[in-house]
């Protein structure tokens, strides 16, 4: 083999490598893929950007797949030291129509229809948990 063949195979092999590469970065899997049938009904963020950021969002259903529920908070989006929760609820369900910042974000109403929370800390600790009230 002479070595315009060699320098030939070398490009060509960079160029396989580039092209998965590339690939990949554009193939994550998303919200899209998920089975669970993931629509926000409303959010919350507070208006403070000197402070901890506090983001909320009420999040309905078609099916209870607690593992892509998980994913799904995973995938949203948080601010170091501030904190992110996602209620879960099925899509039939008595749902929050308003939300506020605290311990307790919406009327305690809703609770029993809440299914699941998926809550990440201000020290990016992740709780997941099934039937929260």
């Amino acid at each position: 083999m002479n070595r315009k063949s060699s320098v030939y195979f070398l490009v060509a092999g960079v160029l396989v490598l580039i092209f998965f590469i590339v690939k990949d970065i554009f193939d994550q899997p998303g919200i899209s893929d998920m089975k669970a049938g993931f629509k926000e009904v409303i959010k919350y963020r507070n208006a403070n950007n000197t402070g901890p950021i506090q983001r909320i969002y009420i999040v309905t259903i078609k099916d209870s797949i607690w593992k892509e529920m998980e994913d799904y908070g995973n995938l949203m989006p948080h601010t170091k030291y501030g904190n992110t929760k996602v209620y879960f609820f099925m899509q039939n369900a008595n749902v929050p129509t308003s939300l506020q910042p605290g311990d307790v974000n919406f009327d305690p109403v809703f609770n029993k229809d809440c299914i699941a929370l998926y809550e990440k800390s201000a020290m990016s600790q992740v709780a997941f948990n099934k039937h929260p009230f």
